[in-house]
C-alpha cells in the first residue's frame, strides 16, 4: 500500500513538473507577445502621427493650388488689359 502511495505521489510530482515546464513555456510566449504588441502599438502611433501630418500637408497644398489658380486668373486679366 505504501509503495502504491509513493508511486502515485511520484507520478503526481512528475505531472506537476511537466505542468510547470509547460507554464514556463506559456509565460515566455506571453512575454514575447507583450513585446510584439508594444512594438505594434508604437508603430500604430507613429503611423497615426504620419497620417495626420500628411493630411495637414495635403490641405496646405490644396490651399496653395487654389491661391495659384486665383493668381493665374489675375495674371491673365492683367495681360488682357494690356
Amino acid at each position: 500500500m505504501e509503495k502504491e502511495m509513493l508511486e502515485i505521489l511520484k507520478r503526481l510530482e512528475q505531472g506537476q513538473i511537466k505542468t510547470n515546464e509547460r507554464l514556463d513555456t506559456i509565460e515566455n510566449k506571453v512575454d514575447k507577445l507583450d513585446k510584439t504588441l508594444e512594438v505594434v502599438y508604437n508603430q500604430t502611433v507613429n503611423l497615426s502621427e504620419f497620417k495626420t501630418s500628411v493630411l495637414s500637408n495635403l490641405q496646405e497644398l490644396k490651399e496653395v493650388k487654389e491661391v495659384t489658380k486665383v493668381n493665374c486668373y489675375d495674371i491673365a486679366k492683367l495681360k488682357a488689359v494690356k
